[in-house]
């Protein structure tokens, strides 16, 4: 089949790791694969570097942005059909709030211009843009987009059962298809035990005492992934165990707010703070680590979490969204969302008990090893293709 992905950038995300290799796998099956981006701008590091020497074309279209810019997007509108007009695909498949919005209008305009039904449009929700945290009126206008741009829509794939739910009750494409496929991670990295040695390397690096409890956080500092709350836990945390550390891998625009912040609690000398990290190091920071802590107040469904389980880490997590899809009593602790108190005794009982910790560990990895298989999601997204396009 001919196939088209369209992301709106390549930043370091989960929408665009699950892209890539999305993208990587269907053309090493013998597709003929398209990737269209645009710039992969923003603090939160690139991925664009990872489509070079790969099997499929990848495609920049400069004035793709995720801002809303009228002009840009007009642009953008007409060069994506102008590119699938050349490219003539079986299906195009979109990603992301303004790649997916201008994509699926972009594929439904070409239908029926060279060949009956053609393409079919797939839209792959990894999040959704209406959440509770913003304003009633910004959610409407989402919503309404999103409804609009459904009935373009022959197929959408989630990767979480929530996100679905979610859609439907919003009313988006409640009379089209939905299947979940969870959002694939590269398992070898994250299976294969790393050396004592370097993860005490690791530590050492920054400075983190061998027999700490390290906590950590895997996810951009920037409004809404929770990191304030986490601080906030800290502060009792602190003051109960006097090996505990708080590890928090990214950057974002909150980042100084956030450091400013452990000082001014007298917390500095138990957070530590990497920066941006390039993805083939995020397996030695979990196994390095613990307990991995994600306080995200929405997410479709957090790599992160299985990524931890993968590495035999315990995950806490804020339930919202896909985490319990994997969260459970059983792989680590679900928390309410916003309540510190419940934070706080979730990741003591974790930090009091290493059996624990070990139990639930191993128990992550076990269920969520196949889930997350490349091969799996990949399976399930090539079903959706070849039931669209009547291909065997």
């Amino acid at each position: 089949m001919k196939i088209v992905h369209i992301i709106t950038r390549l930043i370091l995300g989960g929408a665009q790791e699950n892209t890539l290799i999305t993208c990587k796998l269907l053309a090493e099956r013998g597709h003929d694969v398209t990737l269209i981006t645009g710039p992969a701008l923003g603090p939160e590091g690139e991925l664009f570097n990872q489509t070079k020497g790969q099997k499929y074309e990848t495609i920049v279209i400069d004035e793709m942005r995720r801002a809303i810019e009228p002009v840009k997007d007009v642009v953008s509108y007409r060069k994506l059909k102008k590119r699938l007009r050349r490219l003539q695909p079986d299906i195009v498949h979109t990603h992301s709030a303004k790649a997916g919005i201008l994509g699926r209008y972009a594929g439904a305009a070409l239908k029926g211009t060279w060949a009956p039904n053609r393409p079919a449009v797939v839209h792959g929700i990894h999040g959704l843009a209406f959440h509770p945290y913003q304003s009633p009126w910004l959610n409407w206008l989402y919503i309404t987009a999103e409804r609009a741009a459904a009935r373009r829509t022959d197929y959408f794939v989630s990767v979480a059962d929530a996100m679905t739910d979610q859609s439907k009750a919003a009313g988006i494409g409640v009379d089209k298809p939905y299947v979940t496929a969870y959002s694939a991670i590269e398992e070898e990295q994250f299976l294969t035990p790393i050396a004592t040695e370097k993860k005490a390397q690791f530590r050492r690096q920054y400075d983190i005492p061998e027999d700490a409890v390290v906590l950590v956080t895997i996810a951009r500092l920037f409004m809404l992934k929770g990191h304030d709350y986490i601080i906030e836990s800290a502060k009792e945390l602190a003051r109960r165990f006097d090996n505990v550390i708080w590890l928090f891998v990214g950057n974002g625009n909150l980042a100084d707010q956030y450091q400013q912040e452990v000082r001014d609690l007298g917390l500095a000398d138990r957070f530590r703070f990497t920066g941006l990290m390039p993805p083939s190091d995020v397996p030695l920071a979990i196994q390095a680590s613990d307990i991995l802590v994600h306080c995200s107040l929405r997410e479709g469904l957090a790599r992160t979490l299985p990524q931890a389980m993968l590495c035999a880490r315990p995950a806490i997590s804020f339930d919202v969204d896909g985490a319990r899809e994997v969260v459970n009593e059983h792989t680590g602790r679900l928390v309410a969302p916003q309540d510190v108190p419940q934070l706080i005794e979730a990741c003591a009982e974790l930090i009091a008990d290493q059996a624990l910790r070990e139990k639930l560990g191993q128990t992550g990895r076990e269920s969520v090893t196949q889930k997350f298989a490349p091969n799996t999601m990949v399976d399930t997204i090539e079903h959706v293709y070849r039931t669209l396009t009547q291909v065997d």
